[in-house]
């Protein structure tokens, strides 16, 4: 038997490639998953331990903005404390924060998160161990700074060249001394780093003589446990502090974790794919084993068991899917090399290491790729052993019973029924529960509807020959008589198409109204023009206030500044604003009072927080600011909520006194005349030309809140399109084993008269048909999965509605009818060519 199934699998070699390629696409899917994380993973871990080579402990001190008052870092004392210790070879004290750096187009280099500024702080012999220098010296005097080697090699500087350096206050020049190399993460990642002298860091980011970290390096035989208790004895108890080990482990713990978020949402992919394969697996099989009816039943006739004939069929999966998961394999392999260079060519750098082949990656793909082919192919298998010997007198193939298809209906309607309940009540219920239920009930649903797919195939198709019939006459009334003439191969062959465009409109639905919701925030929120931000999250100084105010065309400026305090006990978010200015830069829609309470010391409330807490306009509350100081405010104002501003607003030099560094993240600018690009210009030159500034308006805050979504929706219609990929393999296989059965009626159709234009288009015309079939189920499902999910998101998000988007399902049915086209190419060709004499005389 297993010669007999090695003859078949070389027989029907033509007709398993589909099979082959759709096993193999998402093995490789699986395959290059595992093997890219796996060597990211190994890379990180090997950076991260770099980075803690020589360091024995590391101390840090990261105070909130009360303790900060007293304790603002590690003071000169500490370290020299620390530096005393018995084992301390030597400490690096460090003081970080944001700072970004032109290129000679004025464009920051890097990505604004991972834009980073520090001190260099040499030893005894004139270096700084963390950094290698490829060109001059670290900088020592108040107007020098050293670069990265990407960032001055992207900014076109070389040593002594002047860089203007951006920080959370004014653009400053400074003097290149130095080019250095480092294992920085943030660096290797693809941002930047400047090194000051150790005074000007300080006056930059904390507060002269004190730092944010020591790392500490000890003499040859020192017990790193036993100096870290030493250490802690000497520092404040609000610090903390590791051996270089613990902190190494645990950046590689976090590594393993953000890595298997990511390797979730691939293998889910993969395993979407696969399931798709299923079909493609199942239906090519069930064809072969039909083809073959007769030779199946003389080898019953001649002695072969049940088990036998059915251990046959599963012996040719097996090899088709060892060839296939081979290939997926090495194809994985590939596709992980690939990964790596598109996320290097976005400036998403991957640490350099060698290409790691664990034994994972190679198990899986073997395993899923064999395990899944045997399992798809395991019915067609056990259909084949049911054939009777008395079947190979008659060259009528066996069919399935009315009886058999009455059960199939009966069993997909109430799985249905099952998933579409539980998904109703999941979007009644809403939240994190109600997604798990209709997670459930998406997956009753969609194996509902693929048993029930043959029985949908007849009403559907019937609505859609008319227009086949009407424009191509009787190639179009042959294509839809041939399309339902196999409910279950249309069926099975439709079904990979309607999950793939299921997910895709789901996506789609939930993506649009997400997206118009987000529109309604930025479009309706805001009066002004213009929003003012600094890139890595980081503040914008008193000065960016002070200019703006002076740049000509401005009408109106206001400050988010963004604070707490303690309302009547309790802890409250709040924002800083101009008086006066607010209002016409922000829409803040007031129930009750007047904004204009701010100017006089009193408060503005959300009115969904002055409903928690019992407030109403008059209503004076106690207040304790971050500095302890106490007062009393009187509720002036209650406003519906602004996403763009704390449920809290009170005027900005009232709560900016009680703030150490008061922390603006976005000023929002109105100007006489609107929007314009003399205005963006004018605004940009009086923030002093910094790169690192931003000038956004309100079409550039639209993309910036809707842009995440764009480009999820865009990966993850990438990733489904290898399912979209299978479905096509899926028709081509279909249109192919049809052409074949059909033989000797497409060559009596050519005897009759029909040419071989209309009987390619009569093949094409089934194809788009099947395919158009398929995604009318997908689209449908897929946008009740969008309602449903939808609803379960709007408390989380204001202003969500459905929104339907037409012209995009009107493009899925277009591409699904291009899908038909294209895979009808090869099928419609052969029947085409087939010879009318030969193909009339076929058995």
């Amino acid at each position: 038997m297993f010669r007999t199934a090695l003859r078949n699998v070389l027989a029907h070699k033509a007709r398993l490639l589909m099979t082959v390629l759709a096993v193999m696409l998402g093995v490789a899917f699986v395959s290059g998953t595992l093997v890219f994380t796996d060597t990211l993973s190994q890379a990180l871990r090997k950076e991260s331990a770099k980075s803690y080579d020589d360091v024995a402990v590391a101390v840090a001190l990261r105070p909130n903005p009360e303790e900060a008052r007293t304790t603002p870092g590690l003071s000169q004392q500490v370290v020299d404390e620390v530096a005393k210790l018995h084992g301390v070879a030597a400490v690096r004290p460090r003081v970080d924060g944001f700072a970004g750096v032109p290129d000679k187009d004025g464009r920051l280099i890097g990505v604004g998160w991972s834009n980073a500024g520090a001190n260099f702080t040499p030893g005894k012999d004139g270096k700084d161990g963390a950094y290698a220098f490829a060109a001059g010296d670290g900088p020592t005097q108040p107007g020098q700074i050293a670069l990265d080697r990407a960032t001055a090699e992207a900014g076109g500087y070389r040593v002594g060249d002047t860089v203007r350096v951006a920080t959370n206050g004014p653009v400053k020049e400074y003097v290149l001394s130095g080019v250095f190399t480092t294992e920085d993460g943030a660096v290797n990642a693809g941002g930047s780093l400047v090194l000051f002298d150790t005074s000007v860091a300080q006056k930059l980011y904390l507060k002269p003589g004190y730092f944010s970290d020591l790392n500490v390096v000890a003499t040859p035989g020192t017990d790193a446990d036993g100096l870290l208790d030493e250490i802690l004895k000497v520092v404040p108890k609000a610090a903390t502090a590791q051996t270089g080990q613990a902190l190494a482990d645990e950046q590689a713990r976090q590594i393993e974790e953000g890595l298997g978020a990511f390797n979730q949402v691939l293998l889910a992919f993969a395993g979407i794919a696969l399931f798709v394969g299923v079909f493609l697996i199942s239906n090519t099989f069930t064809m072969l084993v039909a083809q073959r009816t007769k030779e199946l039943a003389l080898m019953r006739a001649v002695g072969a068991s049940r088990r036998q004939i059915t251990r046959s069929v599963l012996v040719e999966a097996g090899l088709v899917g060892l060839v296939a998961s081979l290939s997926g394999y090495l194809l994985g392999i590939g596709l992980a090399v690939g990964l790596r260079s598109v996320m290097n060519a976005f400036e998403l750098k991957v640490p350099d290491g060698p290409l790691v082949l664990e034994a994972t990656p190679a198990v899986a793909a073997f395993g899923i790729g064999v395990l899944i082919t045997m399992l798809a192919a395991w019915l067609p298998g056990r259909r084949a052993a049911k054939i009777p010997p008395v079947a190979a007198m008659s060259s009528v193939h066996a069919t399935a019973s009315a009886k058999s298809l009455v059960v199939r209906n009966s069993i997909g309607a109430a799985i249905t029924a099952i998933g579409a309940v539980l998904i109703v009540l999941g979007a009644g219920q809403g939240g994190d529960t109600g997604r798990m239920a209709i997670a459930g009930g998406t997956f009753a649903a969609l194996i509902g509807v693929i048993v029930l797919i043959p029985m949908l195939s007849r009403p559907v198709i019937a609505l859609l020959r008319p227009l086949s019939e009407g424009a191509f006459g009787v190639a179009g009334k042959l294509a839809g008589l041939n399309a339902v003439r196999n409910p279950r191969r249309t069926g099975a062959t439709a079904s990979a198409l309607a999950i793939g465009l299921t997910l895709v409109t789901g996506l789609t639905v939930i993506g649009t109204s997400a997206g118009a919701a987000l529109d309604k925030i930025t479009v309706d929120r805001i009066k002004g023009d213009y929003m003012i931000s600094m890139a890595g999250g980081t503040g914008l100084g008193e000065e960016a206030l002070t200019a703006l105010e002076k740049a000509p065309g401005v009408t109106a400026v206001s400050p988010q500044q963004a604070g707490s305090f303690r309302l009547d006990g309790e802890y409250a978010s709040a924002s800083g604003v101009t008086p006066g200015g607010i209002e016409k830069v922000l829409r803040l829609d007031v129930t009750d009072g007047s904004m204009a309470s701010l100017g006089r010391g009193g408060i503005a409330v959300a009115a969904d927080t002055a409903e928690s807490r019992g407030l109403k306009v008059g209503s004076t509350v106690p207040v304790e600011y971050a500095d302890k100081q106490k007062a009393e405010l009187t509720v002036g104002a209650i406003y519906e909520g602004n996403p763009f501003v704390s449920p809290v607003l009170i005027d900005k030099e009232v709560l900016g006194a009680h703030e150490q560094q008061p922390y603006v993240p976005q000023i929002f600018v109105a100007m006489d005349g609107g929007a314009s690009e003399a205005h963006a210009k004018a605004l940009a030159k009086a923030m002093g030309d910094n790169p690192a500034i931003t000038v956004m308006d309100k079409k550039d805050i639209r993309d910036a809140f809707g842009g995440p979504i764009n480009v999820l929706l865009n990966i993850m219609y990438g990733l489904l399109g290898m399912a979209l990929i299978i479905a096509v393999l899926g028709v081509v296989n279909t249109l192919a084993m049809s052409v074949f059965e059909r033989r000797q009626e497409i060559g009596m159709l050519r005897a009759i008269g029909l040419d071989q234009r209309r009987v390619k288009r009569m093949v094409r015309l089934e194809a788009v048909v099947i395919s158009v079939f398929g995604a009318v189920v997908g689209i449908g499902l897929g946008s009740f999965l969008g309602w449903a999910i939808g609803e379960t998101l709007k408390d989380g998000m204001p202003g969500y509605a459905l929104v339907m988007p037409w012209s995009r399902i009107a493009l899925f049915v277009a591409l699904a009818a291009l899908v038909g086209v294209l895979a009808s190419l090869w099928p419609a060709r052969s029947a085409a060519k087939l010879n009318m004499l030969s193909a009339i005389k076929a058995e």
